[in-house]
């Protein structure tokens, strides 16, 4: 079948994401006989214009949507993405007959609501790269498509669950050939990778539970050193792990950042750290590796706050990891999510001191946390009243601790205004 992949995705945020997951659907796609094309609007200033040639040109037989931010997650500032996404299925109605597929991270978090909303013929929920490609070959021959898991239709439960969640080496990694690099200093982008699925830590406000497992599958080390050699013979040197903790387990990363030494990698990378999990070792082996930054979302500087988000870390391990990283030279990007269950003036105000302490080279303050479906967190907004029974949370919905409503946004800004690597 002819198959159209877009990327519906132009937020930025703070860098220029790739369509990590898309891609590699789109290989699975290919790799089981398929002709397909990926666009990628992050680079388009006209998607009509696109979306109408590539139509005409290609003629599919099905097109898929990639949806992965469902709004900014942000309470100052909210802003609701999806209404771009469902203008995107309007016109590949307008310009095409071909069935029209949702899914991605975005989608899959509210799968039932998000169809009904975007208005696509079906969606896929969870990991695409067995469902996709098993949809489209039960497409072509008009076979049943109620054995399709995670397979979703209008109005209707996700079929069994959601996507099966295979071990990560029998699905393919991601090809220079689908990247859509977009025009723009070299700087401004980072090639995505993924080593590994699955977090077991359940931190009460996170979805990455409900999109992958709680269980760790893990690549070989030899088929992620593999990926990178492709891209760096292309010309490639930047690269960002998105995994959801690249420390954990510790051993593993160990073994991939000695991989990428041995193959005499030149490159340079960034990834997610998890506070606790780093010892001296892996910040050396970081480092020799190429890795120049971390995002390390701490959260908060207080001891209860961290216990009521399902944090495995104390502020002294906290403290512990920026330092290591700080021998090492690595630049530290921070965050702290304040206003969460049992946030108070003095626990906000421990934090902001904390993270002053740490002498980080950036830190992100977020106030309110997004409250998502399956979540520990729901479940406390929902007892507490915060959200109706009726509220699927589609829309955006934030948890902010009573007492703390102006005042949070006035002491947010008022320090913030002092300190120049601080941001909001």
């Amino acid at each position: 079948m002819r198959v159209l992949l877009i990327s519906a995705n132009t937020e930025t945020i703070s860098m220029v994401p790739l369509p990590l997951g898309l891609n590699c659907v789109a290989l699975a796609a290919r790799n089981a006989g398929h002709e397909v094309e990926l666009i990628d609007l992050m680079s388009s200033a006209d998607p009509r214009s696109v979306l109408s040639e590539a139509t005409e040109r290609f003629d599919p037989q099905v097109i898929g949507v990639s949806v992965r931010n469902v709004d900014n997650q942000n309470m100052k500032e909210p802003r609701f993405l999806l209404a771009g996404e469902r203008n995107i299925v309007s016109l590949c109605r307008l310009y095409s007959d071909a069935p029209v597929v949702v899914g991605g991270a975005g989608f899959s978090i509210f799968p039932v609501a998000a169809l009904r909303y975007l208005t696509a013929d079906m969606g896929v929920c969870g990991e695409g790269e067995v469902a996709f490609p098993m949809l489209l070959d039960t497409l072509e021959r008009g076979g049943d498509l109620s054995v399709i898991p995670g397979l979703c239709l209008p109005d209707q439960p996700v079929q069994q669950g959601g996507a099966e969640r295979a071990p990560l080496d029998r699905l393919p990694m991601p090809t220079p050939a689908f990247w859509h690099l977009p025009e723009m200093n070299e700087h401004d982008f980072w090639i995505p990778l993924q080593s590994r699925r699955g977090c077991p830590m359940k931190c009460s406000y996170c979805s990455t539970p409900a999109l992958e497992g709680t269980r760790i599958r893990k690549r070989t080390v030899e088929t992620v050193v593999e990926t990178i050699a492709r891209h760096v013979v292309l010309g490639f040197d930047r690269f960002y792990f998105v995994d959801n903790t690249f420390n954990f387990p510790p051993d593993y990363a160990k073994a991939l950042c000695r991989g990428i030494i041995s193959a005499g990698l030149k490159i340079h990378w960034r990834c997610i750290l998890y506070p606790a999990f780093l010892d001296r070792e892996l910040a050396r082996l970081m480092a020799e590796s190429g890795c120049d930054e971390v995002s390390l979302g701490f959260e908060s500087g207080n001891g209860n706050v961290l216990h009521r988000l399902n944090k495995r870390f104390t502020p002294h391990q906290v403290r512990d990891t920026s330092g290591l990283l700080a021998e090492r030279g690595i630049r530290r990007t921070g965050f702290l999510l304040l206003g969460g269950p049992g946030e108070t003036r003095d626990s906000v105000m421990e934090s902001l001191k904390f993270a002053d302490s740490l002498k980080l080279e950036q830190l992100k303050l977020t106030q309110g946390i997004r409250i998502y479906p399956g979540t520990a967190l729901e479940r406390i907004a929902r007892e507490e009243g915060v959200v109706c029974a009726e509220d699927d949370l589609l829309f955006p919905r934030f948890y902010l601790a009573q007492g703390l409503e102006k005042w949070l946004e006035k002491t947010i800004t008022e320090w913030v205004a002092d300190r120049p690597y601080c941001y909001s």
